[in-house]
């Protein structure tokens, strides 16, 4: 794999610690993006540099998850958030009580929206602002 296709991955899926490594090495041109992934020395990193950038997130790398907010025995809120707490908080302030339960989704977990399937990291492309409510599921519908 070549060093341009990991990066572009750890971008894509918010690999916050990984992307920053990755930023550093070709900022101090110890690699390209053209260079094979396996023959990166890592011996090579600053880690105090590394550290520095990811403090203060140089990329702007932000990973919004997807929660399930459980509001009656079958009615479930998918909402976008930065954490747990972050979409439970959003879920008090719009719908006024707290939920039953928060368990945190896969973002490549794919549902039918309409006559098409959808996964939340492609949904999650539509929102501008976050915390977002991402839609609402009736079980047994």
């Amino acid at each position: 794999m070549l060093v341009k296709e990991f990066y572009s991955d750890c971008l894509r899926f918010e690999e916050l610690v990984l992307a920053h490594y990755m930023y550093h090495l070709l900022e101090e041109r110890k690699i390209s993006l053209d260079d094979d992934l396996d023959d990166i020395d890592f011996e090579q990193v600053d880690h105090q540099k590394v550290k520095e950038l990811i403090q203060s997130n140089v990329l702007g790398i932000h990973k919004v998850r997807i929660f399930s907010l459980k509001m009656s025995e079958n009615d479930f809120y998918f909402i976008f958030a930065l954490t747990k707490q972050e979409a439970i908080q959003f879920y008090k302030k719009t719908f006024h009580h707290t939920p039953l339960n928060c368990h945190e989704y896969s973002l490549d977990f794919q549902l039918d929206r309409g006559k098409d399937t959808i996964s939340f990291r492609d949904m999650r492309k539509e929102f501008e602002s976050f915390p977002a409510i991402a839609g609402w599921y009736k079980r047994g519908r």
